[in-house]
């Protein structure tokens, strides 16, 4: 399964220079692993965001976004924004900004 490899490249950029951040092989496409959790990743030319359960319906109202579903059942806590939701650098470090958030607040694994 092929994947967006310039949101790939972007999201890099965004964490460039951020400390304790992995890209991962995942799901078909890259998962980016912020202190050992994932936070955010491409799967084919979608944006892989982790909102939590608490922001996940409220998450899901907004433009460009839908479930995480690969099995037939929804990944609740994590949405799947749309290359069109993500086309400005402005909005793409926001979505990101939002899965780190998420993920630093998760306990330790």
């Amino acid at each position: 399964m092929a994947f967006d490899e310039g949101l790939v490249q972007r999201i890099h950029d965004v964490f460039a220079g951020a400390p304790d951040v992995v890209a991962k092989k995942m799901f078909g496409g890259v998962a980016f692993m912020v202190g050992g959790r994932m936070a955010c990743g491409v799967i084919r030319n979608d944006l892989l965001v982790r909102v939590g359960r608490d922001a996940y319906e409220e998450t899901l109202a907004l433009p460009h976004v839908r479930q995480m579903d690969f099995t037939g059942r929804p990944m609740r806590g994590f949405v799947l924004v749309d290359a069109e939701g993500v086309a400005e650098d402005g909005d793409l470090e926001a979505w990101v900004g939002r899965g780190v958030e998420t993920a630093a607040s998760l306990p330790p694994g």
